[in-house]
């Protein structure tokens, strides 16, 4: 009941010197609220990246390798004139590590086709993105179906002129009817829809099915030269579940090099990527951006603690009296102590409340304006108010063992 009557009158005074001296405490509020909404937006907007990070992850497969020509990163120099010269990943690359690999749940042969043309009709969707692929595509990647299937085995290895659509390209080509079961023109072929996929919509690597065309390989093999270095050709290779992908990228590594006849010593002329790749360079990024929102929020934090500590001094100068004539009816230091020490705690936690109040609405207007769903997760919001806590303790403990240190008779008699 102590430690309740002390937290009530602790408010009201808090309360009372918020009425009595609007200005003065509202500037030094502004030290602490700028801090802390500083702090969790940059940790919320961290977040952010990194959920939506791993749902591109998710798509790419955390046990995925890609065989590629070119390097998703470099550590230091980039010599682009080395990967340049390298060869594409070939169709006989391919045949091999099915062949040899003792890793690999799944290994697919995939092609690009950029900005195409697809007629239905009178209805045209220009810039397609077309990718033609081997069998086990739907292993080495994760999609949803909207309606229909995927390709048969034997659609795949026959080649067969059927074709799985994006969201948008179904919408566009079929406004008014299910697209399934209907033929469209592809690069002057006409090819059977026989699946739609589910709408995704474009993430932080801009990885989307939505206007996607999918083939199968053999399909464009009768087309088009699927080796040319213009289609960006690569392997995926998904690993085994009960094996890691270092496992997995090592004997990859053995098996290309021995493919393409590498000697000992010599260089790589193939790249290695997979997705914990990226995450761990926006990782890094990651941790540059919370530092910068550390300190610039702990300057403004910073500030506002000594504000704070200031509210709070004038705030003993101008009851000195009262703790006077409360001691002398017999109130302890540790009361006295207490209750500037819970004032001060008070008046940050209103700070800290009105930053995460800016950052919550801050979430709203971003989804307004850019369609992005914020995370403002529940460990930031307790961490915001943590740290609110622990600027009023640091910002009040000086002033509140001051007025709990005051002689009764001294502080009555003061004016």
């Amino acid at each position: 009941m102590i430690i309740l009557k002390l937290i009530r009158e602790s408010f009201l005074f808090a309360f009372d010197a918020l009425r009595q001296n609007k200005l003065r405490t509202i500037l030094s509020l502004l030290g602490v609220t700028i801090g802390i909404f500083t702090i969790i937006a940059v940790f919320s907007a961290v977040d952010t990246l990194r959920n939506n990070l791993q749902q591109s992850v998710n798509k790419l497969g955390s046990n995925s390798i890609y065989v590629q020509k070119w390097p998703w990163v470099s550590d230091g120099e980039f010599p682009w004139w080395k990967y340049m010269q390298r060869p594409v990943p070939k169709l006989r690359d391919f045949e091999q590590l099915q062949r040899r690999s003792q890793t690999a749940k799944a290994i697919s042969y995939e092609i690009s086709i950029d900005n195409r043309t697809v007629k239905y009709g009178s209805n045209t969707v220009d810039g397609a993105q077309i990718d033609a692929v081997s069998h086990d595509h739907d292993e080495t990647w994760n999609f949803d179906f909207q309606s229909g299937r995927y390709f048969t085995d034997i659609e795949s290895r026959t080649g067969a002129p059927v074709t799985i659509i994006g969201y948008d390209i179904a919408d566009n080509l079929f406004p008014n009817g299910n697209a399934v079961g209907k033929q469209i023109k592809i690069m002057g072929r006409k090819v059977t829809v026989i699946g739609v996929f589910a709408k995704e919509g474009k993430d932080i690597l801009g990885i989307t099915s939505d206007n996607e065309i999918l083939l199968p390989l053999n399909f464009a093999k009768n087309i088009i030269d699927i080796e040319s270095d213009r289609y960006n050709p690569q392997i995926v290779v998904r690993g085994k579940d009960n094996l890691s992908d270092v496992e997995v990228e090592s004997e990859l590594r053995g098996l290309m090099r021995s493919i393409r006849s590498i000697r000992p010593g010599g260089e790589d002329d193939f790249s290695l990527n997979k997705s914990t790749i990226l995450s761990n360079q926006l990782d890094q990024l990651f941790g540059i951006v919370n530092i910068a929102g550390w300190i610039i929020g702990g300057f403004s934090i910073l500030v506002g603690g000594f504000g704070i500590a200031n509210i709070m001094f004038v705030s003993v100068k101008e009851r000195t009296n009262i703790i006077g004539i409360q001691k002398s009816l017999g109130a302890k230091n540790y009361f006295i102590m207490l209750q500037f020490l819970i004032e001060a705690i008070v008046l940050c936690l209103l700070g800290g409340f009105i930053g995460l109040f800016m950052v919550y609405l801050g979430t709203f207007a971003v989804k307004a304006a850019a369609d992005l769903q914020i995370v403002l997760d529940i460990k930031n919001i307790v961490f915001g108010i943590g740290i609110s806590v622990a600027i009023g303790i640091i910002s009040g403990i000086v002033p509140a063992y001051f007025a709990s240190r005051l002689d009764p008779v001294e502080a009555i008699r003061t004016n």
